[in-house]
């Protein structure tokens, strides 16, 4: 079930949040209303597809399974050999359903052997249950989760607000807050807060990013049609589709969240600020770094076995980042660039802070900007054609269906309305007020993500004005939900 679509927001979300505060209100323990949680967050995962809940909860008795082994005895061989086979479930499971074929294929493209292709169906948010888990399992051996049971460990899992796309919540972040009396009452604050982040992650999702993702989508359809200035506004479009609508989603998961008076941890903090690559991910999907740095980087050894030893566990960590974002090359080869970006990054970090700041943030923007390109694309050969045709400057024209991607409803209102009055002839023709309107949306993006403070971080003032603005998002957003996309995070 999609966070952007009419069954979600108008009959799912309201009747779980009721439900919830109710349970809570007519059953003494909390137990009853974790229950009901849990069974949403279930029929919420499998809403279109059935088997992919029986693989969630084929993994949640599986990694229970290993923690209640890990309590039953103080050996620390068995407790670590069960620990160790926890994680290699889990990372098996991922490679299974997410890897396998790629596996296969290069396989066969090698050693040109012909084994069979699956086509195996990627199960929604696998990669952020199971390093949820495997954080959980960790902790476990470590003696962090003793007293937590079952139904919290349910809880914890499939929350639904965080369920297919993240935040990485650790334990200590979430199963205190279910256990907290005091958040079992309808907090009409919280409740404020939490309709007022979804509204504007609505928004950010439906009304801004999926318009960039029409212009992306033409352009890495018509790769060898490209002029240099298509391939310089599908780039900035991509920067801008994926910026909106990751944080779209982390703003309507923390705002889900909030009506259940629980707090999710931060997890995108205005990345595109960032005047360095080292900043931009500690800005960046925030709760996956700092799980690959906690449980990879430090258990390698993190910076304290010297320089050389530092840079290899980085590029570790983030290969193994690119190798999580998705099973093609594309990605393995954009985490091998950041990692050495990072590397580089270290090594100069004097000099580099010796730049002028604006210089800091124009080259840090343009490389992500770039790299994003082969993270987008099907193959590094599209990639490379993207990238060449941005920079080689030999077709400056702008293709008319690339400028008719931006041509919204909202768009075509305003020409009406401009066309009624007359207005329309202060403009020589229609080709250039398109064009106008797609540079305006890009400037438009651009002003957001460097001018206007995280939603999450913003301190809101709710009166009559707040609420009205908040209804207006929800009311827009609701009536542009007739071409609902995923959001890209669930691909991953």
């Amino acid at each position: 079930m999609l966070f952007n679509s009419y069954i979600f927001i108008l009959a799912f979300l309201p009747l779980v949040v009721i439900g919830y505060y109710l349970f809570n209100k007519y059953f003494q323990t909390n137990r009853a209303a974790l229950f009901f949680l849990i069974a949403a967050s279930f029929v919420f995962y499998g809403y279109y597809n059935w088997t992919y809940l029986l693989i969630l909860i084929t993994s949640i008795a599986a990694n229970w399974l290993a923690i209640i082994l890990m309590r039953k005895k103080e050996d620390t061989f068995f407790r670590k050999t069960v620990m160790i086979a926890g994680i290699l479930f889990n990372t098996g499971l991922i490679f299974y359903f997410k890897y396998y074929d790629f596996f296969i294929k290069n396989i066969n493209t090698v050693f040109d052997t012909d084994f069979n292709v699956r086509n195996i169906v990627l199960p929604l948010g696998i990669s952020f249950f199971t390093f949820q888990q495997i954080s959980f399992v960790v902790d476990a051996y470590r003696h962090e989760t003793d007293d937590y049971n079952l139904v919290e460990y349910m809880a914890f899992v499939s929350f639904f607000p965080q369920l297919v796309a993240g935040p990485i919540v650790l334990h200590d972040e979430l199963v205190p807050q279910f256990r907290d009396e005091s958040k079992r009452t309808l907090n009409w604050e919280k409740m404020s807060r939490g309709l007022y982040l979804f509204a504007v992650g609505l928004a950010k999702k439906v009304l801004i990013a999926d318009i960039f993702g029409i212009a992306v989508n033409w352009g890495y359809s018509n790769v060898d049609y490209l002029s240099t200035i298509d391939a310089i506004v599908v780039i900035i479009s991509y920067t801008l589709q994926i910026y909106f609508d990751f944080s779209g989603y982390c703003d309507m998961a923390s705002g889900i969240a909030s009506m259940f008076h629980i707090g999710l941890p931060m997890n995108f903090d205005s990345p595109y600020k960032a005047a360095s690559i080292i900043e931009f991910w500690k800005r960046w999907h925030m709760t996956l770094t700092r799980f690959l740095r906690r449980y990879i980087y430090f258990p390698l050894g993190g910076s304290k076995k010297g320089e050389i030893r530092t840079y290899i566990n980085i590029m570790i960590v983030f290969i193994v980042s690119g190798i999580w974002h998705g099973a093609n090359w594309t990605f393995i080869i954009w985490g091998g660039i950041h990692g050495a970006a990072q590397c580089l990054n270290r090594r100069f970090k004097k000099q580099w802070e010796k730049c002028h700041l604006a210089f800091q943030w124009l080259m840090t923007f343009t490389f992500v900007s770039f790299t994003w390109v082969i993270f987008r694309a099907d193959s590094m050969a599209q990639a490379g054609k993207i990238i060449w045709r941005s920079i080689n400057f030999r077709n400056l024209a702008i293709s008319p269906e690339l400028i008719e991607c931006f041509n919204t409803v909202e768009i075509k209102a305003v020409k009406w309305l401009l066309s009624y009055w007359d207005a329309w002839n202060i403009f020589s023709a229609k080709y250039y007020i398109n064009g106008f309107v797609m540079f305006s949306c890009i400037l438009a993006g651009l002003f957001i993500v460097l001018n206007k403070e995280n939603a999450q971080r913003k301190t809101v003032n709710y009166h009559i004005g707040t609420a009205l603005w908040t209804a207006v998002l929800i009311v827009w957003g609701i009536m542009s939900l007739s071409g609902v996309s995923t959001f890209l995070y669930f691909n991953f």
